[in-house]
């Protein structure tokens, strides 16, 4: 199977096993490494007869490289769901990363995504779900954010306003987001640091969306400080069942 990918980490390997999101092919460990968590690996990897090997450091930094914490898997590809799947239930928020260009930034920013509550992730097809270093900065949310594919932010868009979402974009000119009704159903579109987000989608889009910052700034915040910030004003909206205060 040529798309087998290695992650690395007790997170990440615990993460893939419990949220049962990629066929696991094997496990290496360390001889010397065994604990609580690693206990807990063993049992889930025994549930789906997913072979444990120990290993010396040498053979996990060959596949994985320096940092392996002691563990590295081999996996398949990330199990999706459909944007069918992601405009189900009451009121979704779906966020859809476009364009970022760093596993890390990616992984950080599913992380955010993941720990604010937000239903679902949209993504173009080539991302960053078979970087193993993706899962890793995430701390294992990339497994278990639903997660679904989309050609494109139009493509994305025209499914998901058919299911009754609304389409908004992270721009510098939108409205402040404590302005704006982020409690869904809604498909918020943030762009990667580089390409960001064309100008045509902006200007399709049925609300622009942005950050407000404290003091005069002239570089804005990365995709995943904007993500950040936007998911858990989706929260805090959620929870306090208003907008603007």
């Amino acid at each position: 199977m040529s798309d087998w990918l290695w992650i690395a980490g007790m997170i990440a390997v615990e993460s893939v096993l419990q949220a049962r999101s990629r066929t696991v092919q094997v496990i290496y460990t360390t001889h010397d490494r065994f604990d609580s968590r690693l206990a807990r690996i063993n049992r889930l990897a025994r549930e789906q007869s997913v072979a444990v090997e120990a290993h010396d450091a040498t053979t996990l930094s060959a596949v994985t490289g320096d940092g392996h914490g002691g563990i590295v898997a081999q996996v398949g590809p990330r199990t999706l769901s459909s944007l069918d799947d992601l405009a189900q239930g009451d009121a979704p928020v779906l966020f859809m990363l476009d364009g970022v260009e760093d596993p890390f930034n990616f992984g950080q920013a599913v992380r955010s995504l993941y720990a604010a509550g937000i239903d679902g992730l949209v993504v173009r097809r080539r991302n960053w779900l078979t970087a193993g270093a993706a899962v890793r900065a995430s701390a294992g949310a990339t497994e278990f954010m639903p997660t679904a594919e989309a050609e494109s932010p139009e493509a994305a868009a025209e499914a998901l306003r058919a299911r009754g979402l609304r389409v908004a974009v992270a721009a510098e000119d939108g409205q402040p987001m404590n302005e704006v009704d982020l409690t869904g159903p809604l498909l918020l579109v943030i762009g990667g640091e580089k390409r960001g987000v064309t100008r045509s989608f902006q200007r399709a889009a049925d609300v622009r969306v942005r950050v407000p910052y404290g003091r005069p700034f002239a570089h804005a915040l990365g995709t995943t400080g904007a993500a950040t910030v936007l998911a858990f004003e989706v929260m805090r909206q959620r929870v306090s069942g208003s907008v603007g205060q």
